[in-house]
């Protein structure tokens, strides 16, 4: 097997990435979309999509679940 069969896929896209960075600075869904140059609507559908990615029912257990697998920091 070659070294790089098993590599991490990331679980967020970049922008649902960027977007839970935010989130965790405390910025508020218009901020958000602000500093991305997205709609609102925008940032929503990305939270959303991340959540039903981790089965989660909110955003605070979005963002505690990935701190804990490490696809977030602080």
């Amino acid at each position: 097997m070659k070294e790089n069969e098993f590599t991490h896929k990331p679980l967020l896209t970049k922008r649902e990435r960027e977007v839970f960075e935010l989130l965790v600075q405390d910025k508020t869904t218009k901020e958000i979309a602000g500093e991305l140059f997205i709609s609102e609507k925008t940032v929503r559908n990305h939270i959303s999509n991340a959540m039903q990615k981790l089965g989660v029912k909110g955003r605070s257990q979005a963002v505690v679940e990935l701190l804990r697998m490490g696809e977030l920091k602080l």
